[in-house]
């Protein structure tokens, strides 16, 4: 580096600093920029389970029980006997369950149901309700 005659470097102490007082410590650790110990929490998130909805078939004098048994193998995913009883436990009780679902794909299953019900000219009725 060059110096012209004008410029002067000054050698001497650093700045004059504060002296620290005992307190000034404590203040400084718990300053969340300062350096030091730090408390690190690990945050676990929970997800809450969803609710249920089952969905059941509703009796009426009109629809054939081989068509109720159709829609239960179709859209519930059934076997031909477990469809065949709940069939006959809605026919002899007036309400029967098809199965359980979440929210969205109960909503699904009794549009379905009851879409192909109006399709085919059977009142068959199939509603939710809440677990």
């Amino acid at each position: 580096m060059m110096l012209s005659t004008n410029q002067r470097i000054e050698v001497g102490r650093p700045p004059a600093v504060a002296p620290r007082l005992a307190d000034d410590d404590r203040r400084r650790r718990n300053d969340p920029g300062s350096p030091g110990t730090a408390v690190i929490t690990k945050t676990k998130t929970q997800t809450k389970r969803p609710n249920l909805y089952r969905v059941l078939l509703l009796n009426d004098d009109y629809t054939p029980m081989e068509f109720v048994v159709h829609v239960l193998e179709r859209f519930f995913n059934k076997d031909r006997e477990t469809a065949y009883r709940i069939m006959m436990h809605v026919h002899q009780h007036g309400i029967g369950e098809c199965g359980i679902y979440t929210y969205e794909v109960a909503e699904t299953k009794v549009t379905q149901v009851m879409d192909f019900s109006r399709k085919h000219q059977h009142p068959l009725q199939c509603v939710m309700e809440k677990k």
